[in-house]
């Protein structure tokens, strides 16, 4: 599905490896369920850092950017409020993720960005 919304926010972070599987499963079963419920959120997508090789101006490079977080999330939400708003600070106070997996994530990434075509 195309993205429609004016804005994109990106999470971003890492987790100790003794609890990447618990991570996992937390973001995917718990996390992205209950912030899905907030209103003004419309999709989320998640995200695991692979290594870049791409062509720019008619080379082969590999692109390393030291420090980048090895997993991410982008979520499509109608505007910046919804951030801020009281369902958004109860969702992500709900399930496992601030007691069980929050403690243990590092490097931690937040960004919103406006569409501008």
């Amino acid at each position: 599905m195309p993205i429609t919304s004016r804005y994109l926010f990106s999470a971003a972070m890492d987790v100790e490896p003794a609890k990447e599987a618990l991570f996992n499963e937390v973001y995917d079963r718990e996390h992205v369920p209950n912030l899905l419920t907030v209103p003004g959120v419309i999709a989320v997508a998640r995200f695991k850092r692979e290594e870049l090789t791409l062509s720019i101006g008619g080379e082969r490079k590999r692109i390393v950017i030291e420090g980048e977080p090895r997993y991410g999330a982008l979520y499509e939400v109608e505007s910046p409020e919804v951030l801020v708003s009281d369902a958004w600070a109860k969702a992500v106070e709900q399930g496992r993720w601030p007691g069980e997996v929050r403690a243990f994530t590092k490097n931690r990434r937040h960004v919103l960005y406006r569409r501008i075509s």
